[in-house]
This record gives C-alpha cells, sequence and structure tokens, in this order.
C-alpha cells in the first residue's frame, strides 16, 4: 500500500521487490482486502488479479 496526501489517493500494488522505508507498507491479503481510505480519498487497487502464494519480504 502507498498513499498520497496531497492528491488524497491510496494504492495497492503487486509487493515485487524490497520494501524501501518510507515508500509504502508491505499488507497480507486479509489486510489488503480490508483497506478503507479516509473519507474523499480515492483507493485505486492496481494488484494483478493472481497473485503469487509466497513473496519475499526483504526490506532494502
Amino acid at each position: 500500500m502507498s498513499y498520497d496526501y496531497g492528491a488524497a489517493q491510496v494504492w495497492l500494488d503487486d509487493h515485487l521487490g524490497p520494501i524501501e522505508p518510507g515508500r509504502g507498507y508491505a499488507m497480507c491479503e486479509r489486510h489488503a482486502a480490508r483497506v478503507t481510505p479516509p473519507r474523499g480519498w480515492l483507493l485505486t487497487d492496481r494488484r494483478s488479479p493472481v497473485r503469487p502464494l509466497f513473496v519475499t519480504l526483504e526490506v532494502a
């Protein structure tokens, strides 16, 4: 999950690489499915429809 306060947007993206501190958050499938943005914000789910069962959770 990543967000932009100025644009009032939240994005859910596939986890494709190391997590860079301050550049978003890694979330499990269950929590990502329950994300609700603040009132007036736009939530865009950009994850692919088929997701891998396992991913590495490296921290950059």
